[in-house]
Parts: C-alpha cells; sequence; structure tokens
C-alpha cells in the first residue's frame, strides 16, 4: 500500500472515531474503547476500493460480503461506517440507543441498513458468522464472510465451539478478526481470564493465523490479501489494538469500555481527531 492510500484510510479512520464519539455523545454514555478500537480496521473494509465488497444502494445485494460484528456492542463504529458509506444520514447518529431509533446500543440486523446480523450476546455471533459462511460455501456463492471478535469475548466456549466447526467444515470463505486490545470490562485480559497465544491456538484448531498492527491499514491490508489465498481453512487475524484508541483521554484506559462523554469532552476529542486528519492530508500530498 503506498503512503497516500495509506493516509487516505487513516483519514476515513479518524472520520469513523468522530462519528463514534458523535453518537456516544449525543446519548451521553456508551461503549467507546472497543469501538474506537475498530476504526482503522472498518476503513480497510469499508473506505473506497476496500477489502469488503458492499453496495450502499442495494444493501441486499446478493454478490456482497458479509460482516458479523460479535462484539455487538462496538456498533456505534459500525454505525459511524454506515453513516460516511451513504447507508443512511449521519444525523441518525444522534439517535444511538434513543426510543424509536434505528441505532440500538448493540447491532441489529432488523432496525439498521447495512448490519448484516443481530449480536450483541457475546459469542453468538462467531457461531451465526459459522452458519452464514457454511450457507455460502455450500451454495457455491462467492461472497466472503468477515467476523469481528474481542478479546474479552472469546473467554466464551462457544467461540471455540466455532473456531472446531469452521475448520472441520473447511471455511475459506470466512476471515475472523480479533481486536485484541487486552482489555474487557473488569480489566486486563490477561489477569481476567488469559488468552495466551491466540495465533498458535487457532492454528492448533486448524485456522490459518497471523497476527497484525490493528492500526496499521497496510499491514491489515497485507493480511486480508493473504488469507484470500488461503484455501480449506478458515482465517483469523488477530489485532494487535489499544482500547480506546484515537482520543487521549481513553486510549489504553480500562474505563473507556463504556464512559459518559460531554459535549465539551466530544469536542476535545474533535480536535484531537481533526488535527490527525490534517497531519494526514499533509503527510500523502
Amino acid at each position: 500500500m503506498d503512503k497516500r492510500a495509506w493516509c487516505e484510510r487513516k483519514i476515513f479512520a479518524k472520520e469513523i472515531q468522530k462519528g463514534i464519539v458523535r453518537a456516544i455523545a449525543g446519548l451521553g454514555v456508551g461503549h467507546l474503547g472497543g469501538a474506537l478500537s475498530l476504526a482503522d480496521l472498518l476503513s480497510v473494509l469499508y473506505c473506497d476500493g476496500g477489502a469488503l465488497k458492499h453496495d450502499p444502494k442495494n444493501p441486499q445485494w446478493k454478490d456482497r460480503d458479509w460482516l458479523i460484528c460479535s462484539k455487538g456492542h462496538a456498533g456505534p463504529a459500525l454505525y459511524a461506517t454506515l453513516a460516511l458509506r451513504g447507508y443512511f444520514p449521519p444525523e441518525e447518529l444522534d439517535t444511538l440507543n434513543r426510543p424509536h431509533t434505528r441505532l440500538p446500543s448493540h447491532c441489529d440486523r432488523n432496525l439498521t441498513v447495512g448490519i448484516d446480523m443481530t449480536t450483541g450476546s457475546l459469542g453468538q455471533g462467531a457461531s451465526t458468522a459459522c452458519g452464514v459462511a457454511l450457507a455460502h460455501k455450500m451454495n457455491g456463492a462467492p461472497n466472503t464472510i468477515y467476523l469481528v471478535l474481542g478479546d474479552g469475548e472469546s473467554q466464551e466456549g462457544q467461540v471455540w465451539e466455532m473456531a472446531l466447526l469452521a475448520a472441520q467444515k473447511k471455511l475459506d470463505n470466512m476471515i475472523a478478526f480479533m481486536d485484541y486490545n487486552h482489555m474487557q470490562i473488569d480489566g486486563a485480559t490477561d489477569e481476567i481470564n488469559s488468552l495466551g497465544d491466540v495465533v498458535r491456538k487457532f492454528r492448533a484448531f486448524g485456522w490459518f493465523s497471523v497476527e497484525a498492527d490493528g492500526h496499521d491499514p497496510g499491514a491489515l491490508q497485507a493480511a486480508i490479501d493473504l488469507a484470500k489465498t488461503v484455501k480449506g481453512k478458515p482465517s483469523m487475524i488477530v489485532m494487535n489494538t489499544i482500547k480506546g484508541e484515537g482520543w487521549s483521554k481513553s486510549a489504553g484506559v480500562v474505563g473507556s469500555h463504556s464512559r459518559n462523554i460531554s459535549k465539551e469532552e466530544m469536542e476535545e476529542a474533535y480536535a484531537e481527531m481533526d488535527a490527525a486528519i490534517a497531519q494526514y492530508r499533509e503527510e500523502a500530498k
């Protein structure tokens, strides 16, 4: 990936992060940390020419790729991304989790245009992604099924049951990402229930498994490109990320999992993110 493309993806990621902050500040509280840490991945997937095939004008396009965010509390990250790509007006971000909203706190395919699967009960999105990938493979369909897991979520046994079945069924049309930010709601994952060497664990379960810097668009794109060459195995990309990345008040802070954002803090976050955007635009010249 050349420097210009890299910077364009970082700019788009910052715009996603601004949308996340906008949505959560509008409500006053929300799952901030694990939404912010997904912005670079979502940029690589959804930006112009990104890895994920989709069509905002035809959200149910049968040949589209699917994105299933099993850590459904990171819904604001997806909402911000979809708004930027024209699935619905950005003003709807201000309705997050309010009465009659189309943007609930957790992903709901029956409410939000562009959401492929309802998620929120941790671990269940892993199973549904496996089922969707299996159905497409049985039908000989060309779609890629992308799955996003949290690291705290991956303490769920259901995730590892899925890992066994996906390998058994040789689901090479499924690419999973673990948002390995090393934090969950109650503290550090290593202190609560360590996942150990996740890359080796998934390899032992029969997956193609690599790690990548989850905040480096070039590294993410290279990992996705490599995964797409793998035949006969599902792929896991373990993304090394920082919870709450993008805003100094939330980056690397356990309490950023779910927190209040005041209007004043929203402006502070915007200022930091706009400064980063300006820097990337300068670097892209």
